[in-house]
């Protein structure tokens, strides 16, 4: 008899243990990548720090001292979401507008590396290095914060945060160092694809959502981009161009404006919700 209740109560730790480190199905996590628009270029202002859901979260990608921040670690979605002092991201919210439209009981999670000024070559895990030699020095001191290898560090803090939650998307902004690169599509698919391998991940389940850059109603000055992005799906059928008609530009023609992320940020949710199957609650 004690022999059994022994038994009982090992099964019975192992199964809170087990529950305790289970992927939460409803902790939505999305990976987000790309340049300087993703990285976060505007100044984040004073209605960006405020009201943040706790359900929106971010995880760390570097050890943040001065914002109290440890890599690997979740906090609530309070602006920075990229490295220790970038600015104001699509992602801030994407985040936002996602928690306000999912039933309370799920979560956002935001991954995000990116860095300014790179080519979508950086991001490929087998010949990353190859670029990074060419790299300018200003670019290098970026890239040496996710040891040398950005790609990497992405893939290493989902693979953490799979232990949690379920990765339900990737977000993509770049293309600005790429312009008139004909091949643009078949690298980004190349990145897309050793995601899904190195994480595990089905491409029917989990969509790309690619932004337009500054658009020609705002002058971008690489606004002629767009007219490859807007082939991604042919290369990625799971794939999505969010549209930035509209979103005001900085002065450069190159970054959004503060508000121009927000509006950008609520595009890529709106798409989100959509393929979710999600109603958008137009007063929110």
């Amino acid at each position: 008899m004690k022999i059994k209740i022994g038994i009982i109560v090992i099964l019975g730790m192992f199964l809170s243990v087990a529950k305790a480190f289970a992927q939460d199905p409803n902790f939505y996590i999305f990976l987000c990548f790309g340049q300087s628009n993703m990285e976060g270029h505007a100044i984040i202002q004073a209605q960006d720090t405020v009201n943040v859901d706790p359900r929106f979260k971010v995880m760390e990608t570097l050890d943040c001292d001065k914002l109290g921040r440890s890599k690997g670690k979740w906090y609530t979605a309070v602006p920075p979401l990229c490295r220790c002092g970038t600015g104001l991201t699509p992602a801030d919210y994407f985040g936002r507008t996602m928690v306000a439209n999912l039933p309370k009981k799920i979560k956002v999670g935001i991954i995000n590396v990116a860095i300014g000024g790179c080519k979508i070559e950086l991001f490929d895990k087998d010949n990353y290095q190859s670029y990074v030699s060419t790299a300018p020095s200003w670019m290098i001191d970026m890239i040496k914060q996710y040891d040398g290898n950005p790609y990497g560090r992405l893939v290493e803090m989902a693979k953490l945060a799979q232990k949690e939650g379920v990765i339900k998307g990737i977000l993509l902004h770049q293309g600005e160092s790429n312009v008139n690169d004909t091949l643009w599509t078949k690298k980004v698919k190349l990145v897309y694809d050793n995601l899904m391998k190195d994480l595990k991940l089905k491409p029917k389940k989990v969509p790309l959502l690619a932004g337009e850059l500054v658009n020609a109603d705002q002058k971008g000055a690489c606004a002629s981009m767009n007219t490859l992005i807007a082939t991604l799906p042919q290369t990625i059928p799971n794939s999505y161009v969010i549209p930035s008609n509209g979103c005001p530009s900085a002065p450069d023609h190159l970054h959004f404006t503060a508000e121009g992320y927000r509006m950008i940020g609520k595009r890529y949710a709106e798409r989100m919700l959509s393929i979710l199957g999600c109603k958008i609650n137009e007063s929110k």
